[in-house]
């Protein structure tokens, strides 16, 4: 069986090629786990693997709520999308909690 144009990422039922006696090889990256991968696997696929690359984090957000309990949030971007079973994106967004104390919040009646 051949892989070509065809590599998944992740584990992906999905992701064969007919292979010898009947049988389906795998080309997705899950398969070198399994050892039922295409002849060709490797060379088709794992060498065009690109993974995923982020940039930086971007700064936090002002809190969501100016008196009391909010929240920020922060994020990234993608610079270099993942390809033919590269790694994954890692998060691309996180949020933690903040106490607003905007100057005003002890004088409201």
């Amino acid at each position: 069986g051949s892989c070509r144009h065809r590599c998944c990422p992740g584990r992906n039922n999905a992701c064969w090629a007919p292979g010898a006696h009947r049988a389906h090889c795998y080309c997705d990256s899950y398969c070198q786990r399994t050892g039922d991968c295409c002849q060709d696997y490797l060379a088709t696929c794992r060498r065009a693997a690109v993974g995923c690359a982020v940039g930086p984090w971007g700064p936090w957000s002002g809190c969501s709520s100016p008196c009391g309990v909010g929240s920020r949030a922060r994020s990234r971007q993608v610079t270099v999308p993942p390809r033919h079973g590269g790694d994954p994106c890692p998060d691309l967004k996180q949020r933690r909690g903040c106490l607003g104390q905007h100057p005003t919040c002890g004088t409201a009646k």
